[in-house]
């Protein structure tokens, strides 16, 4: 197996966020879609994935529907999505998305999250290099499928890495290749249950117990705030 695959396989120990705060940062999402390429699922294939990520994250329909048309509406806040970089304890690099409508709140509380923690703020690309941008979908998978023909037929297509979690085909790629991979997936009939966007770090660094505990302390402020929608880092989980 390869990077994304052991990468995943440590985060599946270690998930953060309350239900409520998943509902939140899909409600954000689609508004960003929506705002994009129009409410209609059928011609926005971004807002469509989306959807399947509400079902997968047990998000009530009429929720999802509140938030398309929430969104579609003038009242809807123009969210912006927002990567802030910087460095915890210890030399641990960290990469913090945000979805938010008002990025002068948004930098100070991070900026703050990070003094505190003795941790420092870094400025744009000051740690984005050492991560590789990732997309990756989670589809049912198709009886009498053959994975490595599967895989060889999607290298075309920017596939990475395949394998099997939970009874669902997960498929990694480019950040850049979404669009095309989630086009040969539908055209070919594969039933998608959720696609995300991640962050890999190139090399792990090993804490010991106390070290990680400090690190752990600006994760769990992070991931709090209501505009932050995921948090990466280099630790070893």
């Amino acid at each position: 197996m390869g990077r994304a695959f052991e990468y995943r396989k440590a985060r599946k120990l270690k998930r953060w966020g309350t239900m409520a705060k998943t509902f939140t940062k899909i409600g954000k999402e689609i508004a960003i879609a929506v705002k994009a390429a129009g409410p209609n699922p059928e011609s926005n294939a971004r807002l469509r994935v989306l959807i399947q990520n509400a079902r997968a994250a047990n998000m009530p329909k009429d929720n999802v529907e509140r938030a398309i048309k929430k969104a579609s509406s003038k009242d809807q806040k123009d969210y912006k999505e927002i990567t802030y970089e910087g460095y915890a304890p210890h030399g641990i690099a960290i990469m913090v998305e945000s979805a938010t409508d008002n990025n002068t709140r948004t930098v100070a509380n991070v900026r703050s999250y990070f003094n505190k923690c003795n941790g420092a703020l870094g400025t744009t690309s000051s740690v984005e290099f050492m991560f590789e941008h990732k997309c990756h979908f989670k589809v049912v998978m198709k009886d009498g499928l053959d994975l490595e023909e599967l895989e060889l037929e999607m290298i075309d297509y920017g596939v990475e890495e395949i394998f099997e979690e939970d009874e669902l085909l997960v498929i990694y790629a480019p950040f850049e290749s979404y669009g095309n991979i989630q086009k040969f997936l539908e055209e070919n009939g594969f039933e998608i249950k959720g696609a995300e966007f991640e962050r890999i770090p190139t090399d792990i660094k090993e804490l010991t117990e106390d070290q990680k505990a400090d690190v752990d302390k600006l994760l769990e402020k992070l991931e709090e705030d209501e505009d932050v929608t995921n948090v990466f880092h280099n630790m070893k989980e």
